[in-house]
C-alpha cells in the first residue's frame, strides 16, 4: 500500500523538518546495534505498521534480541503515515539515539522523503515496504546509502502481464487507483501483456480512496477477457464486491495489494478464484514458510501479509550482513557492500540484490482459494501459488539499459493505443 507523491517533497520536506541539533555518526565496530524503524502507529495505516513492526520483531525475538551477534536496541518511531512526520522521526533517530541505521516508511512518498535523510546524514536506510519503482532506478545516484529489501511496484506485474497472455488472454480492462503506485503497477502489467500481444483495451483511474464503483462498472467494455485491477486500502474490499454485485462475471487479475493477506481476511467467497501477484504469498507451500506463518499466527492471532514477511526477511538480512562483518558494526558504506552481495535463503525463497541495490526474487501468481492449510482446522481464503516466476529483477527481461531509457511508468506510458 505506497502512495507517492512528486520526487521533488522529499527535499522540500527536508527542509522544513525539525531542527534537532548535531550529533556524531554511530562509530564502526559498535558492540550494540542501534536500529530505528519508522512506521505508522497511529493514524489510517496503524495496522499496517504494526504488521510491519511486528515482522521485525519476530526475527529479532526468535534471535534473543540479536543479529549477527549483535545485541539490538530497536527504537520504533510513529511516522503516521505522513512524510514530513517520517523525515522529523528519522532525523531524531539519527541525531539523538544515533542509530546506526533506519528502516521503514510506509508510503512511497515517504521513501522519497527519507532517503535524502539518509544521504545528508550518512546513515544507512532500508526501504522494507516502500515500493517506488525509481527509488533503486533513476534516482540510485543521489542515495549512497540506500537499499531496498522489498519491491518495485511494477516488479510482479511484469510476470503478471506474461501469465495473463500465456492463459490467452487477448484484450484486458485495466481499472487502478489513481495515483503513482496505481500507475507504476498497471504500467507494468500493460507493457508485459501488450509486448507479447495483448490489448489494454480501457484504462479506469478511480481516485484513491473510492468506495462507491457504481460509476465506472457500467462503463467497462463488454468485449474484454479479463479486468486488471490495482486497489489498496478499502477500495480493495469494495471493487470485487460490487463487481460481482452488478453481475459481471469476467476473471479478475490484480496487483499484489489487491488480494495480500491483510485484506483478505476480511474478504468474501466472491473473491474466489481471483488471481494476483506478488513477491510473497503466507500460502507458499515450504517448511520455511510454514513455520514463519505458523510462528506468527501464534504470537500475533493473525496470518502474516507482505508487510509482516518483508520485515522479518529485512532482519534476516540484516542478521547475515552483521555476521559477515565478524559480529560488528563495519560502518556505513561497507555495510551497504555486504547487504548487496548477500544471497539470502529467506521465508519468501532465494533472493539476491542487483547492482541498483533492488532483489531480485521469485515473483508468485496466486489464485484465491477457500481451504486449509498449515494443520488449521477451518476452511480460510489463502493465495495459492499456481506459478512461480525465479530470478525476477526489477527490470523484467527487458535489461536494465533498456528499461531505463523509458519513461517511468506514468499516467499516460504505457499509452492506450488499443482503447
Amino acid at each position: 500500500m505506497t502512495h507517492s507523491l512528486r520526487k521533488t517533497l522529499g527535499p522540500m520536506l527536508m527542509g522544513s523538518c525539525l531542527a534537532l541539533g548535531l550529533g556524531a555518526a554511530a562509530p564502526a565496530g559498535a558492540q550494540e546495534l542501534r536500529i530505528g524503524f519508522v512506521a505508522p502507529l497511529t493514524g489510517i495505516f496503524a495496522q499496517v505498521g504494526k504488521d510491519m513492526q511486528d515482522g521485525f520483531q519476530l526475527y529479532l525475538d526468535q534471535n534473543g534480541g540479536k543479529l549477527g551477534g549483535m545485541t539490538v536496541k530497536f527504537i520504533v518511531e510513529d511516522e503516521q503515515g505522513k512524510p514530513d512526520t517520517a523525515v522529523t522521526k528519522a532525523k531524531k533517530l539519527v541525531l539523538q539515539d544515533k542509530v546506526h541505521m533506519f528502516i521503514g516508511g510506509l508510503l512511497a512518498s515517504s521513501g522519497y522523503a527519507l532517503a535524502p535523510v539518509s544521504t545528508a546524514e550518512k546513515t544507512v536506510y532500508i526501504s522494507s515496504v516502500a515500493a517506488a519503482d525509481d527509488l533503486t532506478q533513476r534516482d540510485l545516484g543521489k542515495y549512497p546509502l540506500f537499499l531496498r529489501t522489498s519491491w518495485t511496484s511494477s516488479q510482479p506485474h511484469h510476470p503478471l502481464g506474461q501469465w495473463a497472455c500465456d492463459q490467452g488472454y487477448k484484450k484486458v480492462i485495466s481499472i487502478a487507483a489513481d495515483y503513482a503506485f496505481g500507475y507504476e503497477v498497471a504500467g507494468g502489467f500493460q507493457k508485459a501483456f501488450e509486448d507479447c500481444g495483448g490489448q489494454v483495451v480501457q484504462k479506469i483511474w478511480p481516485p484513491l480512496g473510492t468506495k462507491d464503483f457504481g460509476p465506472y462498472i457500467p462503463s467497462m467494455k463488454a468485449d474484454a477477457d479479463a479486468i486488471f485491477t490495482v486497489m489498496v486500502g478499502p477500495m480493495a474490499l469494495q471493487f470485487p464486491k460490487q463487481l460481482r454485485g452488478a453481475g459481471n462475471k469476467k476473471p479478475i487479475l490484480g496487483g499484489g495489494t489487491s488480494y495480500d493477506e491483510f485484506a483478505l481476511p476480511f474478504m468474501g467467497d466472491e473473491v474466489i478464484g481471483d488471481v494476483s501477484a506478488l513477491h510473497y504469498s503466507a500460502a507458499i507451500d515450504t517448511p520455511k514458510n510454514a513455520a514463519f506463518v505458523k510462528a506468527y499466527r501464534t504470537k500475533y492471532n493473525k496470518v502474516p501479509s507482505y508487510y509482516s514477511e518483508n520485515n522479518y526477511t529485512t532482519a534476516q538480512w540484516i542478521d547475515e550482513a552483521i555476521k559477515q562483518a565478524g559480529g560488528k558494526w563495519p560502518g556505513p558504506e561497507e555495510f551497504v557492500k555486504i547487504m548487496q552481495g548477500l544471497k539470502i535463503d529467506s521465508v519468501r525463497g532465494q533472493i539476491s540484490m542487483d547492482d541498483m541495490r533492488n532483489p531480485v526474487q521469485t515473483i508468485f501468481i496466486k489464485k484465491v482459494e477457500k481451504k486449509k492449510m498449515f494443520g488449521y482446522e477451518k476452511d480460510e481464503l489463502w493465495n495459492t501459488v499456481i506459478k512461480t516466476y525465479p530470478n525476477v529483477s526489477q527490470f523484467w527481461t527487458y535489461g536494465k539499459e533498456k528499461f531505463l531509457a523509458q519513461p517511468v511508468y506514468n499516467r499516460d506510458f504505457p499509452p492506450c493505443k488499443f482503447c
